[in-house]
């Protein structure tokens, strides 16, 4: 499966759970094993199992492969490998505290949401006007 369709599919199967502050990191220039960090927060035990659970279902819908999961039996914290993209989902409290953001830094990739309705046009313009030459600021 391709790495996008993959990384899209992760964030919407992550979505479809309500889970919160996604983030994808671009990881393929760090000496890893994987090319792409998705962590995600759930609210509770329960959720963070069912938004693990929702990932590793899409994925395997399509064919592809999860190589392994860690910590579903405590909920707190849970590790889906799915081979060139490793996916956190954790409690607020736990992901605020092992800080994973800052072990992976670096940029966070651009996800281009279908559902975004708000600022496009806005955007669009600003753009537009910034490309006019002659124009003074």
């Amino acid at each position: 499966m391709d790495l996008r369709k993959k990384q899209r599919l992760v964030v919407e199967a992550l979505e479809d759970v309500k889970g919160r502050d996604i983030i994808v990191y671009n990881t393929a220039r760090m000496p890893s094993m994987f090319e792409r960090v998705v962590i995600a927060s759930g609210d509770s035990n329960r959720q963070v199992k069912a938004l693990a659970d929702r990932v590793q279902e899409r994925i395997r819908e399509l064919g592809s492969r999860v190589y392994g999961v860690e910590g579903e039996k405590s909920g707190e914290w849970v590790l889906v490998d799915l081979g060139d993209v490793v996916v956190h989902i954790m409690h607020p409290t736990v992901r605020e505290f092992y800080n994973l953001e800052e072990v992976w830094g670096g940029k966070a990739v651009r996800l281009d949401r279908k559902n975004r309705t708000t600022g496009s046009k806005a955007t669009t313009k600003k753009r537009a006007k910034a490309k006019r030459p002659g124009r003074k600021r």
